[in-house]
């Protein structure tokens, strides 16, 4: 029996047992709704792309931004990225990222200029990290044009040390990564790139002889970044040493970080925009070996490569192996593999109900978060057209769209759920970016999107905390210091869930380093476990529910 037999035979028997063990699980729960919140917290921030007038290819793209505890203070902080002035405008005064500091009453306020990151470059993406393991989270962010690594002085302000860091890349940087990838207590940045593509060498695109934003084969692929760090404060370029380089370069949008295979060390899965994708394994010698295609990953199951856009590891179905899901241009629909074990994806984006509600939609920043607290990971996906006047070429669809939220029945299946969750999921912008955590610090999951062209949104989730939940701060000795790779495992009633420390993930976002689980009804937490990745195993037992741990590595869990 050859490979391709064995994964249609697989796939069947899968398609078989969803089909036998699908039952009715009703929608029926407590009342979650998302409320439009930026304004009234004082988050002012609209983005721009230079707004040239003349379809710049890389304005289409938007920027991105997240949730991260720059101040060590309790609440989740947040950082938004803009662009700037292009060609004939380019003198024109820049506006600036943006961080609002989280005030813990349920507002914030602007410290952009006090805290030293008013960056005005070209903005694109962004990761968080403790990249120099001294207690306090840097902010490393991707432009067109230099990037930037903000270290943290600990002190409420940042210092850009790019230069001197030896990651100042001047290329097209978009979605990128901070993680442990040799399991040295040090971490690594990956940046991924989009297009070989200058301002001087610009072309006009036609769509019925109607002038638009021109697609990624306009302009050639632009290979990604490797950093190893050094532990010193500087890294160097690996990038063809770690085989990162065996693949022809793509034109590469989202990054997600995860152990795909369960062997201990940090994987890498690449989504591509009309390219394959591509799934890195870690080999654990300092070598990635690709292997997307043979795990079933690299395009959707009929074959095509898709427009990758954003992706994100999490273990859906509770058995302890990451799936996938990314997120695809429109008539594609989204993909979600789901992980068999052994290197091996089956794509279930079909059976499990996704392909159905998102062939219509292009979407963007994407990511798993259990917003009910039902202990299933759910998938929120944010979306929007790249084409500013789409609808004078397809009448059929339009620039700004809905985003969507799918509900995870605990069975296998999804739900779109997107029309009860109020006010805050009616909206309809051009989304891009989108990032995950509790800032208000209640007991369920946020959201923060980002808009072309438009303001930000903060969709406070009201009602998620009516089901119990945990949340796990992990903080390394021997590992890393942001814990990032470790793996958590809880155990609640007749709940175990696995989930990993990370930032990165979504489309040109970062998301709260804090593990947050659901945990339904159950009213004890019988196991907390995490695997570190220095091998160090902690465990504690008999837990309260609705608390945050602080996990130091090699020392109690404790409450916060």
């Amino acid at each position: 029996m050859t490979i391709l037999d064995m994964r249609a035979r697989v796939r069947c028997l899968y398609l078989l047992f969803l089909l036998i063990c699908t039952t009715f699980s009703p929608l029926v729960g407590y009342a979650v709704t998302f409320v439009e919140v930026a304004a009234a917290s004082g988050i002012d921030f609209k983005h721009t792309d230079g707004e040239s007038g003349k379809r710049l290819f890389n304005e289409q793209y938007g920027s991105g931004g997240g949730f991260f505890d720059y101040d060590n203070d309790g609440y989740l902080d947040i950082y938004l990225i803009n662009a700037r002035p292009q060609g004939e405008q380019m003198n024109a005064a820049p506006p600036t990222n943006v961080l609002y500091h989280n005030n813990g009453d349920g507002s914030f306020t602007d410290v952009t200029r006090v805290a030293g990151v008013a960056d005005t470059g070209y903005g694109v993406g962004a990761t968080t990290g403790d990249y120099d393991n001294d207690g306090d989270v840097d902010l490393y962010l991707t432009n067109f044009g230099h990037n930037v690594l903000y270290q943290n002085e600990g002190d409420g302000t940042f210092t850009n040390v790019a230069e001197t860091a030896q990651v100042a890349d001047a290329g097209w940087g978009t979605s990128c990564a901070f993680a442990d990838f040799d399991s040295d207590g040090f971490l690594e940045l990956y940046v991924t790139n989009y297009a070989n593509y200058t301002l001087d060498a610009h072309k006009t695109c036609y769509r019925h002889n109607i002038a638009v934003y021109c697609g990624p084969s306009s302009y050639p692929p632009q290979p990604d970044l490797f950093y190893h760090n050094n532990g010193d404060g500087t890294f160097t370029n690996l990038t063809k040493q770690s085989g990162l380089l065996s693949v022809p370069a793509a034109h590469g949008l989202g990054v997600a970080v995860g152990d795909a295979d369960n062997d201990g060390d940090a994987d890498l899965y690449i989504a591509n925009d009309q390219d394959f994708n591509f799934l890195f394994e870690n080999r654990g010698d300092g070598i990635f070996e690709e292997i997307g295609l043979l795990s079933g990953v690299s395009c959707s199951d009929t074959g095509k490569a898709e427009a990758g856009m954003g992706v994100a590891f999490a273990d859906y179905d509770n058995d302890g192996k990451l799936d996938l899901t990314v997120s695809n241009f429109q008539n594609e629909t989204n993909t979600l593999y789901h992980n068999e074990g052994d290197n091996f994806f089956i794509d279930t984006t079909i059976p499990t109900g996704i392909a159905e509600h998102t062939h219509r939609y292009l979407g963007w920043g994407i990511g798993f978060l259990d917003y009910d607290n039902d202990g299933y990971k759910d998938i929120f996906v944010a979306n929007g057209h790249t084409m500013d006047n789409i609808a004078e070429v397809d009448r059929s669809t339009t620039t700004p769209q809905q985003n969507l939220l799918f509900r995870n029945l605990g069975n296998g299946q999804f739900v779109d759920v997107t029309a009860q969750m109020g006010a805050g999921f009616a909206l309809r912008k051009t989304s891009r970016a989108s990032a995950f955590g509790d800032y208000d610090n209640d007991g369920d999951i946020d959201i923060l999107i980002t808009n072309w062209n438009q303001t930000a949104n903060l969709l406070r989730n009201d009602g998620g905390n009516r089901n119990n939940w945990v949340q796990v701060q992990a903080i390394g000795t021997k590992s890393n210091r942001s814990a990032i790779g470790a793996r958590i495992k809880v155990v609640a009633g007749e709940l175990t869930q696995y989930a990993e420390v990370k930032s990165s993930g979504s489309y040109l976002a970062f998301s709260d380093l804090r593990v947050h689980f659901g945990l339904n009804d159950a009213k004890n937490i019988d196991l907390l476990e995490i695997r570190w990745p220095s091998g160090i195993v902690d465990t504690a037992t008999n837990l309260s529910v609705n608390q945050r741990f602080i996990a130091v590595e090699d020392k109690d869990i404790v409450s916060q």
